[in-house]
């Protein structure tokens, strides 16, 4: 303890320390500039893409359009840049959350100082409900209780002890060692300060918070797909320019056409289909107790495949509960219950959980006892006694360690008899002990014997020659319904992983009570001396992590992620704030610490994973309505530009004029507003969702022609059968095109049969079935002339509509093979496989 003395610090060397190492404050990171974090958000391909046909739009007159796609972009860039803003939230809490002074010794003299002022080698007063303000050695104590929760997550206060002179590592199973952010139950002591600010636990959780989110998997495959569109974008307009060019068009005209199919391309409408959808989800998904925090976190949820959680709460009840009372003989025996509940009704020291759950597990009539005297708990002894008078008996009954009560026991209870306590009998309790423990059970053991009245106060030499009447097992017991709810999740694709500080034999055996499948199970030690090698394939194997710390809670999801695995993670704690960060999809509860309910993109109003199966359910049903808008722009909607694209380098005039291709495009986004509605068949919930760049590009290569295949015919009987002047054939591919990008949807959305097999919604039905009758009535408006539409006849717009029936007929048979041969290539389902 470099210039420390058992005074603690000089105000001179504590002033030099802080100079040197700066104030202990848990993080320091550049002001949050709210204009640069907005305009860093228009870092993206679709936008880009969005923004310039909105400039286009506006060329060439269609200011509506214009402003339509400019409101999109905004709406985009303010849910991006909220989400950014809430970790700056989180730090605030988490700062928020530590005490602003401490008791320190200096100069011989306890005074209060700021906390940023602690500094390494301080030595700090510490008494019941104080938080820790560094990390640390305890020097010297009495009865000292810490709550570790925040880092461990451990529901259980543990043990501190004065730290000895081979001290080891600054870790949480240190029992001489205490961290910034945890809390004194109950007890006094003085700690030697270590670390602080951001080198400590807490700070480093802390520093973690302002790091950049890592993007989703959502957001990845987003950015994939707009890249790809964008690359499709420039290829067809720099083609479309040089083929209407050299068809001797002025280059005016030629770029204003270019530039509309350009427009046509672009899905403008996604951002909106997203939002609505994910709206949509997030109404859903309250109705069954989730909170939506983080709109795109639905889409990830329904991709998730693995999902981490701790064990206490949420497959467990996270309430200690007695399950065995247990005499020497390992039968059940009501007198081991009764003697433990004396012990915890007569108690007055620092209230614990494990005298709760006695007291809360059966109440024993103690009208006839009488409290005479108490021997407090000590870490020396790790046993308490009551003196109690009943029936005119004075007795003494202990309960603590086994291994605290077998010693001062000289016989034990058999039947009605009293039998000596010989040295193989103890071994034999000593096992019967072991076994309990290896069970997952937190143990007591409890015995007693008639004391002769003396005295007060009685002292700890009074424990001996005691009779040994048993054990109390106690457990926090799994919560009904969560095997059955963990089946499901296995059955929805989604394997279950459990993260905890706990000890590996309780983890396992609520696991095994829970018929969780266990691949395997490892410890954070043992994680700590595994190679970077060997990351990847243990985590991917291992089913339990057990006493493990926040920084490997967050290497372990990392290393799942790089595996192409989308990971959600469940936690409460400040300690899971890093891995919650992390996740593909963050999850708390309601009654999680700020800072994890801050830092999650999901809140869960009630601790069951049955909630989150729904939310999983919820999320798989908006990926695949927002897909099914994609699939449209891929086919029918590429096709009909690529046929545009075509047609224009052989016909004498433009197959459509750039306001008909505005016109057409706007109908046909407004005709999908409702698709965030539709139903999604239970098939395509049953297995995790995502992007699938690769799958994408097979979808349009195969649908696309098809859809220009349809054109052609179309340009065919228009110009050679009908003999249309531009104006009339104009129109007649007009409607041909609006009502196979339109009604394709009915084809698209399902992999069974259309109507029979799988219905459309109401709203996506009526809206598609208007949106086609106002495009095919529109030439016939006396506005129709604004768009310079021709006149076509009845037998003309018959044949269009035989057209479009083929069409859709094709699309149906085609569709089935294309899923046959996808999935024999790829093994998965449609839109299952990972990019």
């Amino acid at each position: 303890m470099e210039n420390t003395t058992t005074l603690g610090l000089t105000s001179t060397v504590a002033a030099q320390k802080l100079i040197q190492v700066g104030p202990n404050t848990v993080i320091t990171k550049k002001p949050f500039r709210p204009l640069l974090a907005l305009l860093s958000k228009l870092n993206s391909p679709l936008l880009w893409i969005i923004i310039f046909a909105s400039f286009v739009s506006l060329f060439v007159g269609e200011r509506t359009n214009a402003i339509i796609l400019l409101f999109m972009v905004a709406l985009s860039v303010t849910l991006d840049y909220v989400n950014t803003s809430r970790s700056e939230k989180a730090v605030q809490s988490l700062v928020a959350k530590v005490l602003t002074t401490v008791t320190v010794l200096r100069d011989g003299q306890e005074r209060e100082i700021p906390l940023a002022n602690v500094v390494p080698d301080d030595v700090v007063a510490l008494s019941a409900g104080n938080i820790i303000p560094a990390d640390g050695w305890i020097l010297d104590e009495k009865d000292l209780f810490v709550n570790q929760s925040t880092l461990t997550g451990e529901s259980l206060p543990v043990t501190k002890i004065t730290a000895p002179p081979e001290r080891g590592a600054l870790s949480t199973d240190n029992e001489a060692a205490v961290f910034f952010g945890t809390s004194v139950v109950s007890g006094n002591a003085h700690m030697l300060v270590v670390e602080t600010g951001h080198r400590t636990s807490f700070g480093k959780i802390a520093e973690h918070l302002t790091a950049a989110e890592p993007p989703s998997d959502f957001e990845r495959g987003i950015r994939r797909f707009s890249v790809f569109l964008m690359r499709v974008t420039i290829i067809m307009v720099v083609l479309v320019f040089v083929l209407n060019a050299l068809a001797h068009r002025g280059w005016l005209e030629s770029f204003i056409f270019a530039v509309a199919i350009a427009v046509g391309l672009t899905p403008e409408l996604l951002p909106v289909i997203l939002t609505v959808s994910l709206s949509r989800g997030a109404v859903r998904m309250s109705r069954q107790k989730v909170i939506v925090k983080h709109l795109p976190a639905i889409q990830n949820i329904g991709r998730m495949n693995i999902l981490c959680t701790d064990k206490t709460g949420t497959l467990t009840e996270n309430k200690i509960s007695v399950v065995k009372y247990v005499d020497a003989s390992g039968a059940t025996n009501e007198s081991v219950l009764r003697a433990a509940f004396i012990t915890s009704a007569f108690h007055t020291g620092v209230n614990n959980p494990l005298d709760d759950a006695i007291r809360n597990y059966r109440s024993f009539e103690l009208a006839g006892a009488t409290k005479i005297d108490e021997i407090p708990f000590d870490f020396e002894r790790r046993r308490e006694s009551i003196i109690y008078e009943e029936a005119g008996q004075r007795m003494l009954v202990s309960k603590g360690a086994p291994e605290a009560i077998i010693t001062i026991c000289s016989d034990y209870e058999n039947g009605t008899t009293k039998t000596s306590v010989t040295a193989a009998f103890r071994q034999t309790l000593v096992a019967q002990f072991t076994q309990l423990s290896s069970e997952g059970y937190r143990v007591l053991a409890v015995c007693s014997r008639p004391i002769t009245p003396a005295e007060l106060p009685y002292e700890p030499d009074d424990e001996h020659n005691l009779t040994f009447l048993g054990f109390v097992a106690l457990l926090d017991p799994p919560k009904a319904g969560v095997s059955d709810t963990l089946k499901e999740l296995e059955q929805l694709g989604i394997e279950v992983k459990i993260l905890t500080g706990d000890s590996l034999v309780l983890s396992e055996k609520i696991c095994r009570d829970l018929a969780l499948p266990i691949r395997g199970v490892i410890t954070g030690d043992d994680l700590k001396k595994l190679h970077t090698d060997q990351w990847p394939s243990v985590v991917a194997a291992t089913t339990i992590f057990a006493r493990i710390d926040p920084e490997q809670k967050e290497q372990i999801i990392t290393h799942l992620q790089a595996g192409d695995n989308v990971v959600g993670f469940l936690g409460d704690g400040i300690n899971d704030a890093p891995a919650l960060k992390a996740a593909d999809v963050g999850v708390s509860v309601n009654n999680a610490v700020d800072v994890a309910k801050e830092t999650a993109d999901i809140i869960l109003l009630q601790q069951d994973l049955g909630v989150l199966k729904a939310g999983v359910l919820e999320g798989r049903r908006t990926f695949h309505n927002t897909m099914k808008y994609i699939k449209m722009g891929l086919s029918s909607n590429f096709g009909n530009m690529f046929s545009m694209t075509v047609a224009s380098a052989f016909l004498p005039f433009l197959p459509m004029l750039p306001t008909q291709i505005l016109l057409n495009n706007f109908l046909y986004d407004t005709s999908q507003l409702m698709l965030s509605s539709d139903r999604v068949d239970n098939d395509d919930v049953q297995r995790p969702t995502a992007w699938n760049l690769h799958y994408v590009r097979k979808f349009m290569l195969v649908f696309g022609p098809v859809s220009s295949i349809f054109d052609f015919i179309t340009f065919g009987v228009l110009l050679w059968a009908f003999k249309l002047p531009a104006a009339s054939f104009q129109t007649g591919w007009f409607i041909e095109s609006i009502a196979t990008q339109i009604f394709v949807i009915y084809v698209i959305r399902t992999k069974r049969i259309p109507f029979i097999q799988s219905r459309p919604s109401a709203l996506l039905l009526i809206n598609t079935l208007l949106v086609v009758t106002v495009a095919w009535v529109i030439p016939y408006l006396p506005f129709g002339d604004a768009f310079k539409f021709g006149h076509l006849s009845g037998v003309m717009v018959a044949s269009i509509a035989g057209i479009v029936v083929t069409y859709l007929l094709l699309v149906e048979v085609i569709k089935h093979w294309f899923d046959r041969r996808w999935q024999e290539s790829s093994g998965e389902t449609v839109v299952a496989a990972r990019a």
